[in-house]
């Protein structure tokens, strides 16, 4: 348990749609007094237009990447936010509807990946007629430009998986028609933590010191600690 004095969480919940992994490694750069990092996470978060979720879907299933064939690349996940009773979200809500999350072995791997050619590739920047027909696409099925975020993966806990995904070329073989949306792959839960400035250390202590069984219960895939990295703006 941790004092309501010195946090505030909000629970967002969401399921998998789309997900591939690698096998893990460390990287364990750390400002002093926190937890090294295990990997690094950056994410970017969605406001889809009502109904237009399956055709966003089908953007991410259908694009051209090479992203699990490129160094450093650990694991990829896009996440469609659910009520926990399944029940209609309310479109006036201001969470995002989607969130995809990269996870990486370092940073360093993560800006070598943003600044090469396999990024300009799975974002249209081949040309100036592909970016110009990914822009005109987003337009219609967005609200709004992607908010990219970035995270220290610590903690890092996972089940060994018994088969992985089939890739081609680097990307999930995922069959997507745009009308209806992705079956889940997996359900998420999610606490996200205000943290009072000075107890970072404290908080994550707390976590890192922590009794857990997680690992034995049944349907259990993964668990990460994802700490915000302020000092990337995206």
């Amino acid at each position: 348990r941790t004092p309501s004095r010195a946090l505030s969480a909000r629970l967002p919940r969401a399921r998998i749609v789309a997900a591939t992994e690698l096998a893990p490694e460390l990287d364990v750069a750390a400002a002093p007094g926190l937890l090294q990092r295990d990997r690094y996470v950056a994410s970017n978060q969605f406001a889809v237009r009502v109904g237009s979720e399956a055709k966003f879907e089908a953007r991410w299933a259908n694009r051209k990447s090479r992203l699990a064939t490129l160094q450093g690349f650990r694991y990829f996940n896009l996440m469609r936010r659910v009520s926990l009773d399944d029940s209609e979200l309310d479109a006036a809500d201001d969470e995002p509807g989607y969130v995809s999350l990269t996870i990486w072995e370092t940073k360093e791997d993560f800006n070598t990946w943003r600044t090469g050619d396999a990024f300009k590739e799975a974002h249209g920047g081949t040309s100036i007629g592909a970016f110009l027909s990914a822009m005109v696409s987003s337009l219609r099925v967005l609200k709004g430009a992607p908010r990219p975020v970035f995270f220290d993966g610590l903690m890092q806990l996972s089940t060994v998986p018994t088969t992985l995904p089939e890739t081609k070329g680097g990307w999930r073989v995922v069959e997507a028609d745009g009308t209806n949306k992705l079956p889940a792959e997996a359900f998420v839960a999610c606490n996200r933590f205000a943290v009072l400035p000075g107890m970072e250390a404290q908080f994550e202590k707390r976590w890192s010191s922590r009794e857990s069984k997680l690992d034995d219960l049944d349907g259990f895939i993964s668990f990460s600690m994802l700490r915000r990295d302020f000092g990337n703006k995206g």
